[in-house]
């Protein structure tokens, strides 16, 4: 199973006894959308729904950041997700969340899970099947495996700033990167990390939803002054979107680490530098 998969394939794969089809939508505040009810209006057949939202550690003050293993490994095997399963996530969301679905998922270990190419606005557009209702409840067991080399932490970026190994690319949109508008988190001092650079998410799809490839997904890393050669950690509002700089990096061939607090403890955290403007 390739880590993008197609609407294509993904039909004529339904049914299938590993396959399991899970909706990673989540949506912020000001979105003013209940994924979970979306997803019980509609939803690819046989998905479950991963809430996002609860999938975090409900002891750290922070919004997103990474769950307790067994946690993790409990919400994985209600789902019906074990060794063997082949996982293809999608969302109908506008922060393109199955990425941060995809990047938790391998973060523990499992290899075998995808992302549906143009979500369920292309399934939709297509007139592909819909089911309604809730969830189905799974009793699989889950095994949590990896290093979680690829989780970054404050003091990992602060060392970063002493001695810079790794590019930090910021997903946010460009405003809130140079600072121009006020945050919207409480204590959160607006800018960027300093030395970052900014590609902004959403220049990773094509205007139809889809995400771009090869040549065209390269350029995109290239215009923001990313050399896809050296080591590479994304970061953004919550640790949401970085996910989906990850995945583009991971479609390039290339791996990219996260810095799952992102800015929200780092503009959060007094102690931190901060900087302004296009750099």
């Amino acid at each position: 199973m390739d880590a993008l998969v197609s609407t294509e394939w993904l039909q004529a794969e339904l049914g299938a006894p590993d396959l399991r089809v899970v909706d990673a939508s989540y949506f912020l505040p000001d979105h003013h959308r209940d994924a979970r009810a979306e997803f019980e209006a509609a939803h690819i057949p046989g998905a479950t729904f991963l809430d996002l939202a609860t999938l975090a550690d409900p002891d750290s003050p922070l919004p997103s950041t990474v769950p307790p293993t067994m946690l993790f490994a409990a919400r994985m095997g209600a789902m019906g997700i074990g060794d063997a399963s082949r996982v293809v996530l999608y969302d109908d969301s506008p922060l393109r969340s199955a990425a941060r679905a995809w990047w938790l998922i391998r973060l523990f270990g499992k290899r075998e899970v995808a992302i549906l190419d143009g979500g369920l606005a292309k399934w939709r557009a297509e007139e592909r099947p819909l089911d309604a209702g809730r969830s189905p409840v799974g009793d699989t067991r889950f095994v949590p495996r990896g290093d979680r080399a690829d989780l970054r932490t404050i003091d990992a970026m602060r060392a970063n700033l002493d001695h810079p190994a790794e590019q930090v690319i910021d997903a946010r949109a460009p405003s809130r990167f140079r600072g121009d508008e006020p945050e919207h988190r409480p204590g959160v001092e607006p800018g960027h990390i300093p030395g970052s650079r900014n590609l902004p998410y959403a220049r990773l799809f094509h205007d139809v939803g889809t995400w771009k490839r090869g040549p065209a997904l390269a350029a995109e890393f290239r215009a923001a002054g990313i050399d896809l050669d050296r080591p590479m950690t994304a970061t953004c509002g919550s640790g949401i979107t970085a996910a989906v700089l990850v995945f583009g990096a991971y479609l390039l061939g290339r791996r990219a680490a996260l810095y799952d607090g992102s800015w929200t403890e780092w503009g959060g955290d007094p102690t931190t530098p901060k900087a302004k403007g296009d750099a």
